[in-house]
Formats: structure tokens, C-alpha cells, sequence
């Protein structure tokens, strides 16, 4: 447990201090945002805000964790590692867009063949690596089981292990894909995705150190309800810094934004988001918990689809919290009114998830 607090604390300290840094050092290279056209018109008096926040999001994560395992005398676990290989490999093809984008002053960064690579690359390694390393009791940090908030009958290993190894890295991959866009299209307003990642991860210590005492591994009488995640506690550890370096980035990203996380900050904070719920075994609760993404998500294949359909928007403009700027919402009543929906979705996640406990 004192990992998990020293590690928030200390990733706060280092995202609120550094990140001051980071601005002057990005101000002095003229690294600014690039406004699309096809935005709100509101957002043009953000060109040139420093962006490529989530150098410090990612620094801070590590910097934090590596700070609670030292503190604490503790040796890195594999689950922890593949969670922050997939955040920082993510950041790493988040950052190179990032770059393109400010470098050639254009909306657009890495091409869409680059990207997907980049993105493959990294998502079929951490899945491929995290049905390996069986501990001594031969449990491997993720399962060919779909999980809900623990493993369910739903087994991709059902015609054999390579099959299952395979339907598993495609939906491992799916779920990366899936939880990277979905934090990126929420990142349109100062502070928006910064604030519901950092209620989102929150709730993810909760359940970590949640699963970590009700473990089947660490209980001498384990009981028919105890979890199969592998290293509950150091996921716990790694969201609360998560969590810590979310926190401190908010006070310089919220409005008006001194600073914007960027793609490198967006993608990396949804592979964190897909690796912690693979690895703790909540692949299909993590949807509940993270209801404020996937309402963002909604809004864009609605408006996307319909409008393929019948030529009309349902919404002014696509993701949702666009279509209430232009409803005249002011920016920051929609940040935190979107905050206050996270914190419910949240609420409900969590309560489905210790219900579940309380009634099992």
C-alpha cells in the first residue's frame, strides 16, 4: 500500500513541477499546436499553445513508479512492465505525430499505414508477452478469457493454444485500438480527457488493491469469489501513477490550457487504459468505468453513420462535447459537467464491481 500512495504522490510532484519546464522548453522551439479548420471557430485563439504534454504524463508515470518500487524495496513485476511498455510505446507513435504535425504546420501528422504500424507493433507485443511468464503458480499476467469483472466461460483458446493465442492478440489489439481513440477524441477541450483519465485510473487503484486483498493467490483460504488477476497490487500502483501524473498535468492543461497532451499523451493514456483492464480482468467492465470515453466514441460513429445513411447530423458536431460548444455551452461548464458524468460512470463500475463481490 505504500507503493501505491508514494508512487501517486511522487508522479503528481513531477507532472506539477516539470511540466512549468517542459512549456518554457517547448515555447523556446516554437513546438505549438496546429488548430484544424474544420473545428470549432472558438479554437483558433489556441494555435501555438505548447503541445506534446504527454512527454510529462509518461515521465512522471515512470518517474513515480520507479520512485514507490525503490521506496518500497520492491522488484518490478512483469504485469506492471508490459502496462507501461504499452503506455510508453504508444506515447512514442503518439509523439512522432505529435512532431510531424508542429514540424510541417499541418493538421495531419504520421501517415495512416505508419500509425497502424506503429501502433500493431506495439500492441502485438504486449499481448503476445503477457500470455507468457507464468509465475509460480503458473499464472501469466492476461488470459484467453474474456473478462467482465473477472474471467468469464467465453474462452478464445477453444480450438487450441494457437488459435487462442492468435483471437487473443486480435482482441487484445482491438481493445488498444479501441480505448487510444476513444481518450483521443475526448482530448478537444482544456482539460477534459486529463480530468476523466485521472477519475478513471483512480478508480482502477480501488480495484486493484481491492483485487490484491481478495486474491486467490495471497488468501490462505481463498474463497469461490477471489480474483485471478496475477500482480493486482503493482497495477494498482502503476494506475495511482497514473492517476498522481494526471493530476499534476491538470493544473497547467486546464482552461485556458498553458499546454496541450497532444496525441502523445491521449494514446498513451488509452494503452495504460486497455493494459490495466486486460491484466486486472476487467476487459468488458473497464467499458462501465470508462462510460465517459465511450460516449464520446458514440457520438462520432452516430454521427458518422446517420449522416452516411441519410445525408443529415444528428449532432451540430461530432465528438459530443463539440456539438454542445456549438449549442453555446461555455468550455468550461461542459469540462466539468463531461467531469461529473465520468465520476457517475465511475461510481457505477465500481459499485457493479463490489457488488458482484458482496453477492457472490
Amino acid at each position: 500500500m505504500r507503493a501505491v500512495l508514494i508512487s501517486g504522490g511522487l508522479s503528481m510532484l513531477v507532472a506539477l513541477l516539470g511540466t512549468p519546464v517542459f512549456i518554457r522548453f517547448l515555447v523556446r522551439r516554437q513546438y505549438g499546436q496546429f488548430i484544424r479548420q474544420d473545428g470549432p471557430t472558438a479554437h483558433y485563439t489556441k494555435r501555438g499553445t505548447p503541445t506534446m504534454g504527454g512527454v510529462v504524463i509518461i515521465g512522471a508515470t515512470l518517474l513515480g513508479w520507479v520512485g514507490g518500487l525503490i521506496a518500497t524495496q520492491q522488484l518490478p513485476s512483469v504485469s506492471a512492465v508490459l502496462v507501461l511498455f504499452l503506455m510508453t510505446g504508444l506515447g512514442t507513435v503518439g509523439f512522432l505525430d505529435d512532431f510531424i504535425k508542429i514540424s510541417r504546420q499541418r493538421s495531419l501528422g504520421l501517415k495512416a499505414k505508419p500509425k497502424i504500424l506503429g501502433q500493431g507493433l506495439v500492441g502485438i507485443t504486449f499481448a503476445v508477452a503477457a500470455l507468457q511468464f507464468p509465475n509460480e503458480q503458473f499464472r501469466t499476467p492476461a488470459s484467453t478469457r474474456v473478462s467482465f469483472i473477472r474471467d468469464t466461460n467465453i474462452d478464445l483458446a477453444f480450438a487450441g493454444a494457437t488459435v487462442g493465442l492468435i483471437l487473443f492478440v486480435l482482441w487484445a489489439n482491438f481493445l488498444i485500438t479501441a480505448w487510444s481513440n476513444a481518450v483521443n477524441l475526448t482530448d478537444g477541450l482544456d482539460g477534459l480527457a486529463t480530468g476523466v483519465s485521472l477519475i478513471v485510473f483512480g478508480a482502477y487503484v480501488l480495484v486493484g488493491v481491492w483485487q490484491f486483498n481478495q486474491s486467490c493467490q495471497f488468501l490462505a483460504t481463498a474463497g469461490p469469489r477471489c480474483y485471478e488477476a496475477r500482480d493486482p497490487l503493482d497495477l494498482a500502483v502503476v494506475a495511482a501513477a497514473v492517476t498522481g501524473a494526471c493530476f499534476g498535468f491538470l493544473w497547467w492543461n486546464a482552461s485556458p490550457a498553458k499546454i496541450f497532451m497532444g496525441d502523445t499523451g491521449s494514446l498513451a493514456l488509452g494503452g495504460a487504459l486497455a493494459g490495466l483492464s486486460i491484466l486486472s480482468r476487467t476487459e468488458i467492465l473497464a467499458a462501465i468505468i470508462g462510460g465517459m470515453f465511450v460516449l464520446v466514441v458514440l457520438s462520432d460513429v452516430i454521427q458518422i453513420g446517420f449522416f452516411r445513411m441519410t445525408g443529415k447530423r444528428v449532432f451540430k458536431m461530432a465528438p459530443l462535447h463539440h456539438h454542445f460548444e456549438l449549442s453555446g455551452w461555455g468550455e468550461v461548464t461542459i469540462v466539468i459537467r463531461f467531469w461529473i458524468i465520468a465520476g457517475l460512470f465511475v461510481a457505477v463500475g465500481v459499485g457493479i464491481f463490489y457488488g458482484e463481490w458482496v453477492a457472490g
